[in-house]
């Protein structure tokens, strides 16, 4: 019995090892197409697109007053776009706070106690309340109640959707409004990366990129066809990207006009956000791979397309799949008395500091130069290390929990904010309202 069980523990092993090697091989080969300067694919066009601007809020009277007076300043005919605040549930002042700043409210109450809440749903509401919103408008964008925008936000994006042909979809680069701390600190690295050496690298691939959830534009008459906001998983931007995908819809990105949301500050906060971006994460990909595959074999979706779509469900994977390592190795020793637990080779360590300086550090501080203009410094080393360390070790903590609690979709915690309006910082710096791109 003991060979048997040995012998599965480390088929198990070797099945892991293989998995995460591919992951992390697909990951290097993509961050190679995010080189290189970035440069417009697309004309500039005058203004012609109509925006329909929504911002779901609960609560968010310390916040709302920002956002507003931002999307008062777009530089952006004012005919052409209007923007509505969705006061979801809210028990404090917020709906109040955004009509006397002159702008436009939308109130949604639940239907009783036990009835779901957030985004979603209010997203839904909303677009039942405004009626015909697929004749007046031809895109719609949501941002979050914390969210800044670059000011040419509506005219870049009039201009990618009218040089593209139209596309179902265009996400915008995802910027930070605080990065002061090890927990807003490795958000701010995690999206610096992520924007120029996953998103960027897929467009420029021609492929789809991820929907962030804010700072998206999405086609109304796609909206209409769908039946409206139709997402009810806790990631529902994750969820419409893999369902627009499957239909073989296009998502392009935009690197040239930026929104930038508030971090978690502390690492309480963090967990609960990354427990339930866990929980809808799972439950979208574990519900879609089926139709993933389908896709592929009926010519819906191309192979490029199928295998990116496929690294990013599983992305998660790589947290528990470190974690069955761990418990395999235990169990192994556990069979094998006298066994160290780990044994590297001078070779091993030296292979993995040079994956761990390219992926991590080298990645992030091209990007940080590239696009944001801010030079390599020894001072943030210590910072970016315990970062990492952090994330590794809570990180397999939240996907597992995430994975667990996956069958839950009805429960939405909302992330509180540090930060109140006018008061919004980045790098320790007051940020004012941009009126460009980075």
């Amino acid at each position: 019995m003991e060979p048997f069980l040995k012998s599965v523990l480390q088929a198990i092993a070797g099945i892991s090892a293989v998995w995460l090697g591919l992951m992390m091989v697909y990951q290097m080969v993509l961050s190679l197409f995010g080189f290189g300067r970035k440069t417009k694919d697309y004309q500039d066009h005058d203004p012609e697109s109509r925006f329909l601007v929504l911002v779901p809020a609960h609560n968010e009277e310390k916040v709302i007053g920002d956002i507003v007076r931002n999307l008062q300043q777009m530089d952006y005919p004012k005919e052409l776009y209007d923007f509505y605040i969705i006061a979801d549930n809210c028990t404090d002042h917020t709906a109040e706070e955004a009509r006397r700043l002159g702008a436009k409210v939308i109130e949604t109450r639940k239907e009783s106690e036990d009835s779901p809440t957030g985004k979603p749903i209010a997203l839904r509401k909303a677009l039942q309340s405004l009626g015909d919103y697929q004749n007046r408008y031809d895109l719609m964008m949501i941002f979050d109640a914390d969210n800044l925008m670059d000011t040419n936000m509506f005219r870049e994006v009039n201009s990618q959707y009218l040089d593209k042909g139209k596309p179902d979809f265009i996400q915008c680069y995802l910027g930070a409004k605080n990065k002061s701390g090890v927990v807003a600190w490795f958000y701010y690295t995690g999206y610096t990366l992520t924007n120029r050496f996953f998103d960027l690298a897929k467009h420029r691939l021609g492929l789809n990129c991820a929907i962030g959830g804010t700072g998206f534009a999405m086609s109304t008459e796609y909206l209409y066809q769908r039946g409206g906001w139709t997402t009810m998983s806790l990631t529902e931007d994750f969820e419409i990207q893999v369902e627009a995908t499957l239909e073989g819809r296009r998502i392009l990105w935009n690197h040239y006009t930026r929104v930038y949301d508030e971090k978690p500050t502390s690492m309480r906060a963090s967990i609960r956000q990354k427990i339930r971006w866990g929980q809808g994460h799972w439950f979208v990909a574990l519900h879609n791979t089926g139709k993933l595959f389908r896709a592929l074999r009926n010519g819906t979706i191309s192979f490029g397309e199928f295998l990116s779509l496929l690294t990013y469900m599983y992305s998660l994977s790589a947290y528990v799949v470190t974690l069955l390592q761990l418990a395999v190795t235990l169990a192994l020793m556990a069979l094998t008395p006298g066994k160290p637990l780990f044994s590297f080779s001078l070779e091993s360590l030296a292979w993995g500091g040079l994956l761990f300086s390219y992926s991590y550090l080298f990645l992030f501080y091209l990007a940080d130069w590239m696009d944001n203009g801010i030079r390599f410094s020894l001072k943030t080393l210590p910072v970016m290390v315990a970062g990492f360390a952090a994330n590794m070790v809570v990180g397999v903590f939240n996907q597992v929990v995430g994975l667990i609690r996956c069958g839950d979709q009805q429960h939405w915690v909302k992330t509180e904010h540090a930060i109140g309006a006018s008061q919004t910082m980045a790098g320790g710096n007051a940020l004012q309202l941009p009126s460009k791109a980075a």
